[in-house]
């Protein structure tokens, strides 16, 4: 383990070895490549993980809770979030290399503590990813059945392969074009629910704030205001994903700051946004939010139009379900992929699942991932069907696990950061508040992670309890067989690795300037993408 240097020496993040690879396009460590520009970090953080949660998701917590819960819950979850981002952006701006967050809980807390870390997250991903498949495949279906459901999903599950295998830069700009049309679609139907609830629409009355007198703000009083929160908590799953793409951004010291500041920008305008005009449009009580027909009749955004008097409106939503589908996908396996590539190299997984090509691509850790997808096949059995819902619903607690855990990390940083004479002046980017908010981030996924299956006490149902806990013992036994089969320990202040992962942008700063003279704003523009 590294220790600061005397006290003469002054302290900071470039303190590391001045022969560092740090302008290697491919990643020495891991071997992917350094192919993300900031215009890619910056989309995926702001609109990338919006998917057919947000759109259908959202029509079950709105009848469960009403539009005042849905809003309540997303802001109090999207508080959460804002925390944990601000500890990630202090920890991925410093250490851009080296695992994302699964690494650190590795070198900061404890090697087991980062194996039960790194499973947890992965998990979440494979449920998310068997999830989107089966919304994918069940919109096709919803427009022709004459391709059985199975035929779909090997169409698409061979087509997604192929395109991660393409590489990272591709994976960016793929990205980068979805998220702006995912973004587009939400401000198009904000403007709809605007002019709709004015009465600007020929021969329909202005609603106001109809549905919030008639069927009422809330459902069911405080318990719906507790149902919303587990909805909403797995709404946000995916803002801490930029700490994994960071390892192959090119400028990580300004994509990362840049991408952590929007978290706040996306709460309001994509989270808030959302809840307040679906509880403006949509009445809680609308049967197809529940009894819906396809995944479109289910959403908000689909019963606010056929209210309207655009009955045809559902297959505008399904295209629109149909593109974050795409996008959620291709995420879910980029994450996924990288996640226990990270791991393998770490001797965490298997080791096949560590290779990755000359191009910087992680083929077996990819195929390894999007085999998970399968799981959605599942639904296709009624009998199944019940096994595939409780693999999905491990998404849930899976997510405060990870939180929790960045918090926890982030505490023990600083801890050895001060422990080790260092300054806080030196880090490159400050979290808000801390220590309060960090400790904020820990207790609160805490409690979220022990009352998100409250549902399941009255009436008891065993095999939902079972399913809202298990991860937590689970990621107990994780921990504990690890550490005591390997003999590893909780390292001390003084011996946490606080120099490892540390690199330079792959287009230093020093290219901005000409001659000694700083670029034109316009060209600094125009290489930002």
């Amino acid at each position: 383990m590294n220790s600061p240097k005397d006290s003469d020496t002054p302290l900071g993040p470039l303190d590391a070895d001045p022969d560092r690879t740090d302008f290697q396009e491919i990643d020495p460590d891991s071997g992917v490549k350094r192919g993300l520009k900031t215009r890619h970090l910056s989309m995926m953080a702001l609109a990338g993980i919006i998917g057919p949660g947000l759109l259908v998701g959202s029509g079950g917590a709105l009848s469960n809770g009403g539009p005042a819960s849905l809003i309540i819950g997303f802001s109090v979850i999207g508080i959460v979030a804002f925390s944990i981002m601000q500890s990630l952006g202090e920890l991925t701006t410093l250490y851009p290399s080296g695992g994302a967050f699964t690494s650190l809980a590795d070198r900061i807390v404890d090697p087991a503590f980062g194996v039960a870390v790194g499973w947890n997250y992965f998990i979440i991903w494979f449920a998310v990813l068997a999830n989107e498949y089966n919304a994918v495949t069940s919109i096709l279906a919803f427009w022709s059945d004459k391709v059985p459901v199975w035929g779909y999903f090997l169409l698409l599950w061979s087509a997604f392969l192929g395109f991660q295998f393409l590489g990272v830069e591709s994976f960016g700009e793929a990205e980068f074009w979805l998220a702006l049309v995912k973004l587009a679609g939400l401000i198009a139907y904000y403007i709809f629910a605007i002019v709709y609830a004015s009465g600007g629409i020929k021969g329909v009355d202005a609603i106001g704030f109809r549905y919030w007198h008639d069927p009422g703000a809330f459902v069911d009083g405080f318990g719906g205001v507790a149902k919303v929160f587990v909805f909403c908590s797995t709404f946000y799953a995916g803002v801490e994903s930029i700490a994994v793409a960071a390892t192959e951004t090119k400028n990580p010291s300004r994509a990362v700051p840049l991408a952590i500041r929007q978290t706040f920008g996306r709460i309001v305008f994509v989270y808030l946004g959302a809840a307040f005009f679906y509880g403006l449009t949509c009445p809680s009580n609308a049967d197809g939010l529940i009894n819906g027909s396809s995944r479109a009749l289910q959403s908000p955004m689909t019963i606010a139009i056929q209210n309207a008097g655009w009955e045809g409106g559902v297959h505008l939503i399904n295209g629109f379900i149909l593109v974050t589908c795409v996008s959620a996908i291709n995420s879910s396996i980029y994450i996924a992929s990288r996640t226990i590539l990270f791991m393998a190299q770490d001797r965490k997984a298997p080791k096949f699942l560590g290779w990755t090509d000359k191009r910087g691509v992680p083929i077996p850790a990819i195929i390894f991932s999007n085999a998970f997808g399968a799981l959605s096949l599942l639904n296709l059995s009624a009998g199944a069907s019940n096994a595939y819902s409780y693999i999905v619903n491990l998404s849930g607690v899976s997510t405060f696990l990870v939180w929790g855990s960045i918090s926890f990390i982030h505490i023990r940083f600083r801890q050895a950061w001060q422990a080790q004479g260092y300054h806080t002046d030196d880090l490159p980017f400050k979290a808000l508040w801390y220590p309060w908010n960090a400790w904020f981030g820990l207790g609160a996924n805490a409690f979220l992670a022990l009352v998100q299956g409250w549902t399941t006490f009255a009436p008891f149902n065993a095999g939902n309890f079972v399913d809202a806990y298990i991860l937590l013992p689970l990621f107990a036994i994780m921990y504990l067989v690890y550490k005591f089969w390997n003999k590893t320990r909780f390292w001390r202040l003084h011996e946490i690795d606080l120099q490892s992962g540390q690199r330079r942008d792959l287009e230093d700063l020093k290219q901005t300037t000409i001659d000694g003279k700083s670029r034109p704003w316009w060209k600094e523009l125009w290489a930002s993408f």
